[in-house]
């Protein structure tokens, strides 16, 4: 455990530019008052952002993850059986639709009340 949590450390330190963006907007429950967290140990894997109370699972995907979709959708299954609903985006999508990433996260948060 104590590897895990010196990676997302490491994560924190080193985010992508397309995280620094959304973070901007997630961070001290800037987000209608949610708080978020990011780069959050949960099981074995480190996920992006985190909504503990809505069990909200935010990730971010680099055309890294187009090659690697077989691993992403065990890694999802895998947070499901946990209990989060996890939600995928791609760095795009944060570049060029940054709106309608935030609407979308929050319909997602109302849906699951």
């Amino acid at each position: 455990m104590a590897k895990l949590t010196n990676r997302a450390r490491e994560l924190r330190k080193d985010q992508t530019k397309e995280e620094a963006i959304l973070w901007k907007h997630l961070r001290s429950r800037r987000f209608k008052g949610i708080k978020f967290r990011r780069q959050v140990p949960i099981d074995r894997f480190v996920v992006d952002f985190l909504c503990k109370k809505h069990r909200l699972i935010i990730e971010l995907d680099g055309s890294q993850h187009a090659e690697n979709r077989e691993y992403d959708e065990l890694r999802t299954s895998i947070l499901e059986a946990k209990g989060y609903r996890v939600i995928r985006y791609w760095n795009n999508q944060v570049l060029t639709e940054l709106e309608g990433v935030l609407e979308s996260i929050e319909l997602v948060i109302a849906d699951g009340k």
